[in-house]
């Protein structure tokens, strides 16, 4: 069980109980001043990624330091987890609003508009979260290059979620001052900044799933389209037996390859179940 789990959900998971998209939670001055400033300062985020490369150079008791605090901040205040198209789908169908807008770090790392990141909201019409962000009339959000906000319906977020999937991308859940959750990305590791501090920098930003994925050799026909779409690095493929093989410690329970799979050889399974990643997060 993940520590949001035990400190949000009382012992469920935490990013489907409807308090932790409460409108009240934005009353809290510090959590409505961190979001501003998010999203009205995106070169925070080049800053954050020049400073993983330059640590990269310093003696290794200062990055376990360094990356200790930096991890104990991040879980207080903009924190995700991986989770899979079916626990995205109950999510849209607990919140009133979803609000389609520009993805920061595609804006930060290309420097153009990419939607792939969606508001949800208790409250109608974005509430208000979307209120809070209306009123950054300088930021990327609201600049002359994008196109503003899309309110879209359940069904049709679901659906471009879905598509985001067959493009390979791994859904998130994002807190702003946990446990506040105020979004769900789209993510990958080309163009995400927290999947590259995650993954390449091991600044974990991001909690695993709550599943991993396992793969049925009798229905796996060793085509390794699940291998090409992880972003993790999870999958390898047996030569010997000519089947696709999940390495659970490295897998993330995204289910994206499972999505690739054009043999249905793969599902998601509790994370709890796994001897060897019932503990890693």
């Amino acid at each position: 069980m993940c520590d949001y789990c035990t400190q949000h959900g009382e012992g469920k998971k935490w990013y489907l109980r409807a308090e932790n998209y409460s409108e009240d939670l934005l009353s809290d001055l510090r959590r409505r001043r961190f979001i501003t400033d998010f999203f009205a300062h995106p070169e925070h985020l080049q800053r954050e990624s020049r400073q993983l490369d330059s640590l990269r150079n310093a003696p290794a008791f200062v990055q376990r330091v360094v990356r200790s605090l930096s991890i104990r901040h991040m879980k207080k205040w903009h924190f995700g987890q991986v989770l899979p198209l079916e626990d995205v789908r109950t999510i849209f169908g607990f919140v009133n609003s979803v609000v389609r807008l520009p993805c920061i770090c595609r804006y930060v790392g290309l420097g153009k508009e990419a939607r792939y990141c969606y508001g949800v909201s208790m409250g109608p019409g974005g509430g208000a979260l979307r209120e809070i962000l209306d009123d950054l009339d300088d930021s990327f959000i609201s600049g002359p290059d994008t196109s503003g906000f899309e309110e879209l319906t359940p069904d049709q977020a679901l659906q471009a979620l879905t598509d985001h999937e067959s493009e390979g991308l791994c859904h998130t859940v994002w807190t702003f001052r946990a446990p506040f959750i105020g979004g769900l990305c789209n993510c990958d590791r080309s163009d995400c900044k927290a999947m590259q501090a995650t993954v390449i920098h091991d600044f974990k930003v991001m909690f695993r799933a709550e599943y991993v994925a396992e793969v049925n050799p009798d229905l796996c026909a060793g085509c390794r389209s699940c291998m090409r779409a992880c972003q993790f690095g999870a999958l390898a493929y047996s030569a010997t037996n000519q089947k696709a093989v999940v390495d659970h410690t490295a897998c993330y329970g995204c289910g994206i390859c499972r999505s690739m799979c054009r043999h249905d050889a793969i599902t998601l399974t509790p994370r709890a179940d796994s001897p060897v990643a019932a503990d890693l997060w």
